[in-house]
């Protein structure tokens, strides 16, 4: 029998908790939620002042057994579930699960999982935050209500199966106004005249650009005023009129929170945002380390706050000035953002003194990774900034004036460590100019005039999209892997080259919701009722008062928009293709796979087909026609219509007039390859009952 109990969601953060406490403390997992609002109805007695209805999750009958047991066994029991909303709701319901011991139950929570923070939250329990289980609530119920509302009305008029939901609706629709951007977007012309000098006494070249005329700036949209401008500047000399020296500090970025974790993650490691949270989760419950057991590496990663405790503090500034000197440290604070919640500290290492290259044989490959950009993200955090020795040169040639700017790194600063990636072209960094005077003459080696056209805005990578998302204040650290997952299981989008653009299903989804729900679609709706969750946590708003107030509106528009609907069909773009069946014009219709072609005679005719792209460059090896296909990691590779029957030509890349095909990739395609008409035109049996079930998914 254990004197204590405790209660923690995973094995693996069992595991590493029971080092930490006696062997009197039993530890055991409670695998995540053990209640929930059930699949095949909407689980929400609206009649009842919108009471939910939680049943036990399907299939941990006998683990709540077995923690009923361990509970009734512990002179105390102690929920250590994970510190935030949802696992003050997991605690909750646990609580419920147990109430038989309600007396003896108590909640415990901790921001990393280290000896002394375990051992400090099991001397200091408290009682269940009822707000934050509260704002879990919200939450769950009232996405239920809009997910089990509004995707029936999808079901009518597109195909079933497909979902809406307050946040990933509002998500596809900001990926679906970019693609409108881009494709309104007509390139404007811009011209740069770039001035290749030479100063006379080092002989060192160097690039200015022009500027403009008199002293003020002027654009060059078209080559007849390049033109006048190379004219009016023929012979000239080329005068140094001003020279500025300086220098230029660049500060650390903050410690990681969530969202630029994700960020960075995409951009310098290629990593997906469920696999960066998924890595992630077992840094934070623990990875085995030879001689020290399962140890905790980092703290828990879902925050949105840049604060770390003085602790960290006190050991980074330690581990900075032992490791690089004292000239590299810096004591730094960072401002929060203030729509955060400041629940947690910053995601940072627990341990200072573990590096990156000292675990690496410990970690997978992954592990190793986002360990070290964490880990060297923090200590950079609290390091001096790097200095740059910069000058800035204005030049005459004649009344116009062209610009030079250099910058040389005097002091690299926290750049030893780490430097923070961007979603734009990275710059080169600009090298020192050779010394120049005021009235130095140049010489000039050479004029290149450069024609430039306006770019359309870039498609959101998953990196852009989570700091939009953030921006515009739509969801919350714990939602954003979620949200842009399902969106993309869905193919309410799809990615290319990492960018996110929408399918042809998703601007159909999007247009029906955004027309007919624009109370409910929109940015400033999420973002207000993300704030309203937050009042709930506070304890400044009750949770079914707020339910109370979006229901009676949201009803009415729900009742407007079927009864408007009611006698509307989408128009169904007809293809040129004849079904050879019967003869009908063939239909574009969307399935889980994308587009392809259908019989509108349906269900008389059920004939289907894929959509097969064509090239009109001819088969290398036969002279047939070349088709466009993709294999299930969505990319794109050739294939001649007759293969397998009487040509085997199949290529990764586009066949050129002339070219020799290299038969070696062919194996390396067929594996990746993925027959995805069969699935299209013959789902498999019990595809239709099984969605039934999972009707109310968001």
């Amino acid at each position: 029998m254990a004197d204590k109990l405790v209660i923690v969601e995973s094995p693996a953060k069992a595991n590493t908790i029971k080092k930490f406490l006696g062997g009197s403390t039993k530890v055991v997992a409670s695998m995540g939620h053990i209640r929930d609002l059930p699949k095949s109805k909407l689980g929400v007695d609206v009649e009842n002042d919108f009471e939910p209805q939680y049943i036990n999750i399907r299939g941990k009958g006998d683990l709540i057994k077995s923690l009923k047991k361990d509970a009734k066994q512990a002179k105390k029991v102690y929920l250590a579930t994970d510190p935030d909303r949802e696992g003050e709701a997991i605690a909750w319901h646990l609580a419920n699960i147990l109430s038989e011991e309600k007396d003896k139950i108590t909640r415990v929570t901790f921001n990393e999982i280290t000896q002394n923070a375990v051992q400090k939250a099991i001397k200091e329990p408290r009682d269940i935050d009822i707000n934050l289980v509260d704002a879990q609530q919200a939450r769950r119920v009232l996405d239920r209500i809009v997910g089990y509302k509004m995707s029936p009305v999808l079901w009518k008029k597109v195909r079933r199966g497909l979902s809406a939901g307050r946040v990933q609706s509002v998500a596809v629709k900001l990926i679906v106004d970019r693609e409108d951007e881009i494709e309104k977007f007509i390139p404007q012309e811009y011209w740069n005249i770039y001035a290749k000098l030479q100063e006379p006494n080092t002989k060192k070249d160097f690039e200015a650009h022009f500027y403009g005329k008199n002293g003020k700036k002027q654009e060059i949209h078209s080559e007849n005023e390049v033109n006048e401008i190379l004219s009016n500047i023929d012979k000239a000399k080329y005068i140094v009129t001003e020279v500025k020296k300086g220098e230029k500090k660049r500060t650390p970025a903050p410690p990681f929170t969530t969202s630029t974790m994700q960020q960075e993650a995409s951009r310098k490691l290629g990593f997906t945002l469920k696999k960066t949270m998924s890595v992630a989760q077992i840094l934070y419950e623990g990875v085995k380390i030879p001689e020290k057991g399962t140890v905790g590496l980092i703290t828990y990663m879902r925050t949105d706050s840049t604060r770390i405790s003085e602790v960290a503090r006190a050991a980074a500034k330690e581990h900075i000035i032992k490791t690089h000197g004292e000239k590299y440290y810096e004591n730094r604070y960072y401002r929060t953002n203030k729509e955060a919640q400041d629940a947690h500290e910053a995601i940072r290492p627990t341990y200072s003194d573990l590096e990156p290259d000292d675990l690496k044989d410990s970690l997978t490959s992954d592990q190793y990774k986002l360990y070290k950009l964490i880990y060297n993200r923090f200590m950079a955090s609290q390091m001096s900034s790097a200095i740059y020795d910069t000058m800035a040169v204005n030049i005459n040639a004649n009344d116009y004036t062209f610009k030079a700017n250099g910058q040389n790194l005097k002091f690299k600063g926290f750049m030893v460590l780490y430097v923070e990636g961007t979603d734009s072209k990275e710059q080169e960094e600009e090298g020192m100019l050779p010394e120049l005077s005021e009235n130095q003459e140049l010489k000039l080696k050479k004029l290149s005039p450069k024609q430039s056209f306006t770019e359309p805005p870039a498609r959101y990578t998953e990196a852009s999209l989570v700091k939009a998302l953030e921006e515009k204040g739509i969801g919350r650290p714990s939602t954003y892997s979620p949200t842009i997952t399902t969106i993309l299981e869905r193919r309410y989008i799809e990615k290319v080259q990492k960018q996110l653009s929408p399918t042809e299903l998703g601007k159909i989804v999007n247009k029906l919701l955004t027309e007919n729900f624009t109370d409910i679609i929109n940015v400033e709706f999420t973002a207000q009722i993300e704030n309203e969750f937050d009042e709930i946590a506070d304890g400044k708003e009750q949770w079914k008062k707020m339910i109370r107030n979006f229901y009676g509106p949201f009803e009415k528009e729900i009742e407007k928009v079927e009864k408007e609907l009611e006698h509307v069909e989408l128009v169904e773009e007809v293809s040129d293709v004849q079904c050879e069946k019967c003869g009908r014009m063939m239909v574009y219709k969307y399935g889980k796979y994308g587009k392809f072609l259908a019989c509108p005679g349906y269900p008389e005719c059920k004939n289907a087909k894929p959509i097969i792209e064509k090239i009109d460059v001819p088969c290398p090896k036969c002279g047939g026609t070349v088709q466009v296909r993709k294999t299930k990691k969505k990319r794109n590779y050739y294939i001649c219509e007759n293969n397998p029957n009487s040509c085997d030509y199949i290529s990764w890349n586009k066949p050129k007039i002339g070219e020799k095909w290299n038969p070696a990739e062919a194996e390396e395609i067929k594996k990746e390859t993925v027959k995805a008409s069969k699935s299209i035109t013959k789902p498999k049996k019990g595809t239709k009952s099984r969605k039934k079930s999972n009707n109310t998914k968001k």
